[in-house]
């Protein structure tokens, strides 16, 4: 298949880029480079994809309308796996702008993009960030969501929202997924792993919010590139027992599907550093605070309409995931291991 990805850069689309590429789909990749974090290790990213004669990488922004009208118009996309976003529960309290442009008229973009030339299927991250203050455990698709807790979150929502409204107005098959707390090589550098793992190994402290005692469904990129690529496979279909009087938030009369995709393994934060101090071999000395504004304190996902629907099986415990990680940091910094 021709497939679209955008944030093919980043630490999934770039992840998916590969999965796909190396089972023989023809693959454009979209990334804006923007500076939220090291360009280079974005660079870095995507020469692992140079070889491949089936990929071509496109520089464009999802926000700019009449760029990403005339790349759908000539490229004729079969699926579209749409990653791009503003991440970050904590800088979209800093800049809230940048949501609305990367993460609601990007999103919108994308949405037209497929209306308008035959886009068989759209699948598109959300996140576990939606479940905002609903403690009920463990996070179920077919659970309530109105009360998000950031603006990321919110903008994570309205994607779910406006993916509805053109399933149902336009018979556009789409896919939400929440991802839960990804990590693994390759990763963020402003997510946990990676700046606990720089802190270590340089001797800083690290900042451990609400005192370590977070749960998160950490979930490793392999497990993750697994079910985003089976759910492009499953086209999302209607729901044929959806009625409105009681309305399933996780189905609908329309081809439209929202999926957890996570661990559902959820792991507390001082479990995590323990595992990670393991294999770096140092102890972590750990600034103690306060729950962050936006941030919630546990994540579990419940995943059983994605094995049910597409065989999805998450198998990487945090003890392997991070260990891997290490390994590759290994590489990837070598001077911060050889100062050691």
């Amino acid at each position: 298949m021709k497939i679209l990805v955008t944030g093919a850069a980043g630490f999934i689309g770039n992840a998916v880029s590969l999965h796909l590429l190396e089972r023989g789909d023809d693959v454009v990749g979209l990334d804006n480079m923007n500076d939220y974090y090291d360009v280079s290790l974005k660079e870095a990213r995507l020469e692992r994809l140079a070889p491949y004669e089936r990929f071509r990488f496109v520089k464009l922004d999802v926000a700019d309308r009449e760029g990403m009208e005339a790349l759908f118009r000539e490229e004729g996309f079969e699926r579209v796996i749409h990653l791009a976003a503003q991440a970050g529960v904590r800088y979209s309290i800093e800049n809230p702008h940048a949501y609305v442009d990367s993460n609601l008229v990007g999103f919108m973009n994308i949405l037209e993009g497929c209306r308008y030339n035959q886009v068989q299927h759209l699948v598109y991250a959300s996140s576990s960030s939606v479940y905002g203050a609903n403690r009920s455990m463990p996070f179920s698709i077919h659970d309530n969501i109105d009360h998000p807790l950031s603006m990321y979150a919110a903008t994570k929502k309205a994607n779910e929202l406006m993916a509805h409204t053109y399933s149902s107005l336009y018979g556009l098959p789409t896919t939400g997924l929440r991802f839960f707390t990804v990590y693994g090589p390759w990763g963020r550098p402003d997510m946990a792993l990676f700046l606990f793992t720089k802190a270590i190994l340089e001797g800083r402290p690290i900042d451990v919010f609400n005192y370590g005692k977070h749960r998160r469904d950490f979930t490793y990129i392999d497990d993750i590139v697994e079910g985003v690529v089976r759910t492009c496979d499953h086209v999302a279909r209607a729901n044929p027992d959806w009625t409105g009087e009681q309305p399933d938030p996780g189905t609908s009369f329309a081809p439209y599907r929202v999926y957890n995709i996570g661990n559902s393994q959820p792991v507390e934060l001082m479990r995590y550093i323990e595992v990670l101090e393991d294999c770096l071999g140092r102890k972590a000395e750990k600034n103690l605070l306060p729950l962050q504004p936006g941030d919630v304190p546990d994540t579990y996902a419940d995943v059983d309409d994605l094995i049910r629907d597409v065989n999805y099986r998450p198998a990487t415990p945090v003890e392997e995931g991070v260990s891997r990680f290490v390994d590759w940091y290994r590489s990837y910094a070598p001077e911060l291991f050889d100062a050691k």
